[in-house]
């Protein structure tokens, strides 16, 4: 779900907005092309996926990344990078075998 998440430019740019610090929603806006209203709703699903995280200062919310769901992200990429490893291994061992013959 967090992957998917990230497939909408708008919340990926957003995401990647708060990856140089947090930032309340009209700071947010002021770099997109969207309303602030629309960045609140995008925030709303990346909060939902455990991407970011918000908490109350004044009368604002800053918004922040969520390491620990970026934590999770990068899990689900490293096992598809283990999958490529060993698929490229098998694939090596194959071939020097088929060398050797």
């Amino acid at each position: 779900m967090r992957v998917q998440a990230l497939g909408d430019p708008t919340r990926m740019a957003i995401f990647e907005r708060l990856e140089r610090g947090p930032l309340a929603v009209g700071e947010i806006a002021r770099s997109l092309p969207v309303t602030r209203s629309a960045v609140s709703q995008h925030l709303k699903v990346l909060k939902h996926v455990g991407l970011v995280t918000s908490q109350r200062a004044a009368n604002r919310q800053i918004y922040r990344i969520d390491v620990d769901g970026v934590a999770g992200l990068r899990d689900y990429f490293d096992q598809f990078w283990q999958e490529s490893l060993q698929a490229f291994k098998h694939a090596a061992e194959r071939s020097a075998k088929e060398q050797s013959r």
